[in-house]
């Protein structure tokens, strides 16, 4: 479906509604230079377990940048808040009658970013929230922030960011041996990574603006005072691939929970997949993942009941 957002812009949804009793909502945020289709398997699942899923397609991405225009492109300025306030709009409006349901926040890669400044926002709005594949900033994003300023300036906003996007995806790749593709560090399941090859909506270059509007976000997320106004009860699940390269495999994950905890958070769970690279729902032994998701879930579905 096509949802109006309050700013004229138009954000595709994909909806997977249960035939039976409905147990929960769950909203996944697809990652960069995807699009939410790519979740198709994993919300097909999720819907066959009871829960309420839709999926949209962030600014720029999928579906949404067909209807508006410009692949790899969130906003004039303030993208990043932008998109985060998609979320909560599209949440508020893709209700149905599933009111007194849980609703969970699923966030995979910048999603996860996405995911992070809406609960630092809105944490009442959610009862739990999963951040798959995230990582943490050093001072490199900052110095890429600045960067992309200056490109955005001189070059353009809408630009393509071939610069920024080599300095931020251009050494995942080389953490692997024996490689075939440019984006081996994605997965190690070599059909997945054809079939993001081979999608006209994948793998794009996104533009200077955008990694302007990315690195202002990363900045943010990781401020302390930021994660001290989340809900200090809400059950936040990290998952990520021992060898994903965004959470520098591992640290960086392990890095984001210690700040939540630090900002008074009880209820922070960690579980790395051994062998497993970034896109942890295409691996090949994908079925350890949606177990330990499901498992996450029904917990917190039977903690809130009680």
């Amino acid at each position: 479906m096509e949802l109006l957002i309050n700013d004229g812009h138009r954000v595709f949804v994909r909806i997977y509604e249960p035939t039976g009793e409905v147990i929960g909502r769950f909203h996944i945020l697809h990652g960069m230079g995807e699009h939410g289709g790519r979740y198709d398997t994993f919300a097909t699942m999720l819907m066959e377990q009871g829960y309420f899923v839709t999926v949209h397609d962030h600014r720029g991405h999928g579906k949404t940048a067909e209807m508006n225009g410009k692949l790899g492109y969130f906003a004039d300025e303030n993208g990043f808040a932008r998109v985060v306030d998609d979320v909560y709009e599209v949440i508020q409006n893709v209700r149905y009658d599933y009111k007194k349901v849980p609703i969970y926040l699923f966030g995979h890669s910048m999603g996860s970013f996405i995911a992070r400044r809406f609960i630092q926002l809105y944490s009442d709005v959610v009862d739990g929230c999963i951040l798959c594949g995230t990582g943490t900033t050093t001072v490199l994003h900052k110095v890429g922030n600045t960067l992309a300023r200056t490109l955005a300036r001189t070059k353009g906003k809408d630009s393509k960011g071939e610069l920024m996007n080599e300095l931020s995806l251009g050494g995942f790749n080389k953490q692997f041996k024996n490689v075939k593709t440019g984006y081996d560090w994605l997965t190690s399941d070599e059909d997945e990574v054809r079939k993001y090859i081979e999608d006209p909506l994948c793998g794009f270059i996104a533009t200077n603006q955008f990694f302007v509007d990315l690195t202002e976000g990363l900045l943010v997320i990781n401020r302390k005072e930021e994660n001290e106004r989340i809900e200090k009860d809400l059950p936040i699940l990290l998952i990520s691939g021992t060898e994903d390269p965004v959470g520098l495999k591992g640290k960086g994950v392990y890095k984001v929970a210690e700040q939540l905890k630090n900002a008074g958070l009880q209820n922070v769970i960690i579980y790395l997949f051994e062998g497993m690279r970034h896109e942890i729902l295409n691996e090949v032994n994908k079925e350890r993942v949606y177990d330990v998701v499901t498992r996450w879930l029904k917990a917190n579905d039977k903690t809130r009941a009680n």
